[in-house]
Parts: structure tokens; C-alpha cells; sequence
């Protein structure tokens, strides 16, 4: 019997920071698909830098969210050492390359887990946002032997195809590579169709990952994909970039959206299969369809019958909106408002939107008992603090249930 080719992914995780990663369920089912052996090593519920912090709670304490016992579903912090934990999967489940996804906040204790496991001499790759922007920066470090840049689909197939067969994998587009003589930069030149990707794999992950708080309850949340990027270019967010890379490199922008085809081949199996409770749009922004787009969504799903959260543009929601999006189920949606200044945020973050279109947004989820989060952020550069009381002094403006920074 043929030796299958192992992958065992890294998920640096914050603090019982319940948000399920679709991406590496992804991957999970594209290299199950190919024939190959997944594990994934998660620190969602380990204090992997110690201390009392604790993404949920942190919001209950600052009455951002209504208490929830994550008890009450068998889901317990763990207590063993996440480092000692790893060691033991490495040499349990002896992979052959080891991928981790990674954002900014998580970056560095995901190299923390890598150096810790050096010794084993696992080739490893690293994807994801930041290695995507700062790849000199991930390479820089002596446990990284290979970044993704952009879309990890066709790289992480390709790679595993080729590290199985013995062969060089060494100018697979969209992958860097150390050698002896230096880094390799392969460009970018295609991206997937994303029509074509396979239903997701939640097998990977421990039970408890499948449930998450919302607004007081505790249900089996499932992620859905709708869109790809962003057609927005806000200065803050990594979604133009993407859209540039892409431009620069294959000549199409990064953004894409499903078609509701596939979006409703996604929603049944998770409700069917896996037995959701509560979707979750992880779109940026889910309203950026057409008029068309946006009535062949909402008729195609007035028959799930599940709850959902999404978030969203103040300059996309009209009231015709929110009376469908009621109609088929909506609970929640996150708005963003970002800063209180119209000047601030049109020269500085590139947000176009007036201050009156922004207050009309959550007057019209109000007026529809659409439960709403207003997303802000301070700190800006050569943001001062009447520029940040501004943001303050809209925020006391708007009809909102939750407010973010």
C-alpha cells in the first residue's frame, strides 16, 4: 500500500477567538481530495502566552456582548502546554511539510510553535495575509522555509504533487522558496475559480470549533463564502493590495463573487451535513451585488431557514434591503463607520460616505429589528483628539445595539 503524503497545518489562534478559519477546512478538503493525510494543531482554547485575556469575555466585560457559558457545550480551556502538545502530534502523526495560515496578530506566536519544533527538520510553509504582504519579513526567520504569496489553493496541490514524487518544486508560481543560494520569488499567474472549489472539510477540527456566542446563545456556526476581496479601496484594509497584486501579476483583479448556484450547493451541505445552526457571511462586504444579484440571493435563500450575520457599507443598505434580508432571516450585521470625521475619512481612509448616509444605515437596520455592530477604529497616523471625539460624537448619533473599536 502506498505511503500517503502527510500535511499537518498550524492554527496560532487567539485566546478562545471562536471564529472558525474556512481556509484551512478548504485546503483540508483539496488535499484529502488528492489523496493526501491532514491533522491540524489548533491553540484556540491554550493560554499559549499565559495571562488572563480571553477574546470572548474580554467583549462581556466591556458589556460589548451578552454573557454565554462556552461550558454548557463541553468547551473547557486546556491546560496541558500547547509546546509540549505540539511536540507530541509531530511525533504521532510524522508529517512531511507543515503549513500554517497567519494573520498579523497571530504571526509571531505562530513562529513561536515553529521554532519550538525546528529539531524535527519538517519542511515548512507559511500563507495567509501577513506572509502575503510582509514575505521578506516571514522568510526572515530562520523556521519558515517557504511562503505563499496570494490564493493557497493551486500552490498548496502542486507543492504537496511534487514534494510526494521527489521532484522540484522550486518554481511553483505564487510560492518563495529558501535555498542555498538565496530566496526564489516566483510571481503569482493565475488564481482559482472559486465555483470550482470543493464543499468545505470541518472534519479537521475538534467539535467545540463548530460552536460560537452570538448575541447571548451558543450555536453551530458555520462559515460561508459569497465573495472574494473587495471592491473598495479603504486605506486600512489589505483587499486593495490584493486586488493590485493581482492586477500587477495576472492582469485580474482579486475580487470575485459566487454564484449563488454554489453558494446554495455550500449552505444546504453545511445545514444537511453538518448541521448548522447559524451561518456567518465572512464577506467583506456581502452587499456589494448588483440589484440582480442581490434578489437571486435573497430568493434563493428564503427556504434555509437559518439565522445569519454579515457585515457591510452604510452606502449599501437601503431599505428595500433590509425588508428582504428580515424577510429571509438576518440577525445580526456589522456596519462600518471607521471615523466620525467626512474630511478624515474621505482624504485619509478613502471612505467616500457622509455622515447622514451613515446614521440613515442604522436607522434603516433599526427600523427593520435588524441587530447591528458599528465598527470604528482610533489611533489612526496624525489622527488628533478632536478628530478621534468626532468618531465619538457620531457613534452617540446612531441607532446601534453594539459598538466595536
Amino acid at each position: 500500500m502506498e505511503n500517503k503524503f502527510k500535511v499537518l497545518f498550524i492554527y496560532p489562534n487567539d485566546f478562545f477567538m471562536n471564529m472558525l478559519p474556512p481556509a484551512i477546512a478548504l485546503f483540508a478538503a483539496l488535499l484529502k481530495n488528492e489523496g493526501h493525510e491532514v491533522d491540524l494543531f489548533d491553540t484556540t482554547y491554550y493560554r499559549v502566552e499565559g495571562g488572563s485575556f480571553q477574546h470572548d469575555k474580554s467583549k462581556e466585560e466591556a458589556l460589548h456582548v451578552a454573557p454565554t457559558n462556552m461550558a454548557e457545550k463541553g468547551i473547557f480551556e486546556k491546560k496541558t502546554s500547547p509546546f509540549d502538545d505540539l511536540t507530541i502530534k509531530l511525533e504521532s502523526f510524522q508529517p512531511d511539510l507543515i503549513a500554517m495560515s497567519t494573520v498579523e496578530d497571530t504571526f509571531l506566536r505562530g513562529i513561536r510553535l515553529l521554532k519550538h519544533i525546528s529539531s524535527f527538520s519538517v519542511p515548512t510553509i507559511i500563507g495567509g495575509v501577513f506572509p502575503t504582504f510582509a514575505p521578506e519579513k516571514a522568510m526572515s526567520y530562520s523556521c519558515v522555509d517557504m511562503v505563499c504569496v496570494g490564493e493557497g489553493e493551486s500552490v498548496l496541490i502542486e507543492l504537496c504533487k511534487r514534494m510526494k514524487a521527489g521532484k522540484s518544486y522550486y518554481d511553483i508560481p505564487g510560492l518563495w522558496v529558501k535555498t542555498k543560494n538565496g530566496i526564489l520569488r516566483n510571481a503569482i499567474k493565475n488564481f482559482h475559480n472559486i465555483d470550482n472549489l470543493p464543499l468545505l472539510d470541518f472534519s479537521i477540527f475538534e467539535e467545540a470549533r463548530l460552536y460560537r456566542p452570538m448575541s447571548g446563545s451558543i450555536y453551530r456556526m458555520l462559515p460561508v463564502e459569497t465573495h472574494r476581496g473587495c471592491p473598495y479601496r479603504c486605506a486600512y484594509c489589505n483587499s486593495p493590495p490584493q486586488n493590485d497584486l493581482y492586477r500587477n501579476e495576472v492582469g485580474s483583479l482579486y475580487f470575485r463573487k459566487k454564484s449563488i448556484n454554489k453558494i446554495y450547493e455550500d449552505i444546504c451541505f453545511y445545514r444537511d451535513v453538518w448541521k448548522a445552526e447559524y451561518f456567518y457571511f465572512w464577506a467583506d462586504t456581502l452587499l456589494a451585488w448588483t440589484d440582480n444579484e442581490f434578489d437571486e440571493f435573497v430568493e434563493m435563500y428564503a427556504n434555509i431557514k437559518i439565522p445569519f450575520h454579515c457585515q457591510t457599507r452604510p452606502e449599501t443598505i437601503t431599505p428595500y434591503r433590509m425588508k428582504r434580508l428580515k424577510e429571509v432571516g438576518i440577525e445580526s450585521l456589522s456596519i462600518g463607520c471607521e471615523h466620525g470625521s467626512e474630511e478624515f475619512r474621505r482624504k485619509v481612509i478613502k471612505r467616500s460616505v457622509s455622515n447622514e448616509q451613515i446614521v440613515n444605515s442604522f436607522d434603516c437596520a433599526y427600523d427593520h429589528q435588524v441587530s447591528t455592530t458599528v465598527n470604528n477604529i482610533v489611533g489612526f497616523p496624525d489622527e488628533t483628539r478632536a478628530l478621534a471625539f468626532e468618531s465619538i460624537e457620531l457613534n452617540r448619533k446612531l441607532k446601534v445595539n453594539k459598538m466595536g473599536c
